[in-house]
């Protein structure tokens, strides 16, 4: 969820509260008004009352009363009772509807007998009016809260702009590219500050990304060499007819160590270049084609330990990547595959345009599975390994929106490699 829709949501909410709760006030406000009101007049109405029974010493029907309902009933020696105001409610003898009405109640001696008096108010038009009010009220604050919100919608889109573009430039800054990183300068002291933030985080961020790149492209070149040097040599030494048998064996295993280490700088040289994004030309490859394409190639190999190919299906699956990635990729996938599976064996390649499968038959898993994908841990403890392909793989899928995920099931394992699903 964007910040602004955030925002707008809770002061929505917020401004909902309060409005209501003001709503409610003002309502309770207005109607405890219009009853003191109209307890107000019936007070009034009970002082005309009693001025009447002064006068005449008696009661009876007079028309001066005629505007509320007067009702006289004698309750004889009662003591008095001080005066209580109640909600009531009166059939109306017209419509034969129930009316509401505020009655004020009092007792009052006439001819010396205590009588109770009840005196009540019609309040049909203050309810009307409660509900003009209300209904006004309603309809003001409602318009107030849609219009607040509307504009502060749209203000806080104004105000925003800066980030969103600042943003916007962020997500097309390439740290390859020798172009800086250029941002605006806005009105606004903390977004200008941010800009200026980012943009000298994004000067270093291009210029240790040069020095990394330099770095990797002097060292690829400057440890090839002398392991290229140290390997001719020694296989110089090894055809030497005037060498030992024990000197023979130094010799095979410095030759075979200088191997190990030229492979171990390849590999480590990839995932460098792999995770400063040094490779750009992504092309369309189809895995599933390369795959058998490689598996072919190793014809020999398989045939030598006796292991089975077996191609399904050719669905292509076609992802986004550049060549030598995929070709590596693709290369530590079958070496996997073939390097730790035994004689007389199998080897699946399935494909179904979604998902790319390449299993094959092998003892038993000892190391944790989730561990396999690290950098240098390797099953078993093979002198060719370096523990580096699976790590290389896996650097791959991720930097490329693929992921890679292994299955080991009664000695068939089975890698799979699928398209990763963006979050929402």
């Amino acid at each position: 969820m964007k910040l602004l829709a955030k925002t707008n949501r809770i002061y929505l909410a917020f401004s909902l509260a309060i409005y209501l709760f003001a709503g409610l006030a003002f309502y309770q406000v207005v109607r405890i008004l219009i009853y003191r009101e109209v307890e107000s007049r019936l007070r009034v109405e009970r002082l005309d009352f009693e001025a009447y029974i002064r006068a005449h010493k008696s009661w009876s029907d007079s028309t001066y009363f005629i505007e509320n309902k007067v009702d006289v009933v004698p309750v004889g020696h009662r003591p008095l009772l001080p005066e209580t105001f109640i909600d009531t409610l009166i059939r109306n003898r017209y419509d034969d509807e129930l009316m509401p009405f505020r009655q004020l109640t009092f007792y009052t001696t006439i001819q010396g007998v205590t009588n109770r008096v009840s005196i009540r108010k019609s309040l049909i038009q203050s309810y009307q009016l409660i509900e003009v009010i209300t209904a006004t009220m309603a309809t003001c604050l409602g318009l107030l809260l849609l219009g607040t919100f509307w504009f502060q919608g749209k203000l806080s889109g104004r105000l925003w702009h800066p980030f969103y573009e600042s943003l916007s430039r962020i997500k097309r800054f390439n740290l390859a590219s020798a172009t800086p990183l250029q941002l605006d300068k806005p009105e606004i002291n903390e977004f200008r500050e941010l800009n200026e933030v980012l943009r000298k985080m994004g000067d270093k961020m291009q210029q240790d990304y040069r020095s990394l790149k330099e770095f990797t492209e002097n060292a690829s070149h400057e440890i090839q060499t002398p392991l290229a040097l140290i390997n001719a040599k020694v296989e110089q030494l090894i055809q030497s007819e005037k060498l030992t048998e024990s000197q023979g064996r130094w010799i095979e295993d410095i030759y075979q160590a200088s191997r190990r280490m030229a492979r171990l700088n390849q590999g480590l040289l990839l995932l460098a270049k792999i995770e400063n994004h040094q490779f750009t030309e992504n092309q369309t490859v189809d895995l599933t084609a390369l795959l058998a394409e490689k598996l072919t190639d190793m014809d020999e190999v398989l045939l030598h330990k006796q292991i089975t190919v077996q191609i399904p299906s050719r669905v292509p699956f076609e992802v986004q990547l550049p060549p030598s990635l995929a070709d590596s990729l693709v290369m530590n996938l079958v070496n996997n595959a073939i390097k730790h599976n035994h004689a007389e064996g199998r080897v699946e390649l399935a494909s179904d345009g979604q998902s790319l499968w390449l299993g094959n038959t092998g003892n038993a898993l000892v190391s944790n599975p989730e561990r396999l994908f690290e950098r240098f841990k390797k099953e078993g403890s093979s002198p060719d390994s370096v523990g580096l392909g699976l790590a290389i793989i896996r650097e791959i899928c991720d930097t490329y929106g693929l992921q890679v995920r292994y299955e080991e099931q009664k000695g068939w394992h089975r890698f799979c490699i699928s398209r990763r699903l963006e979050a929402a």
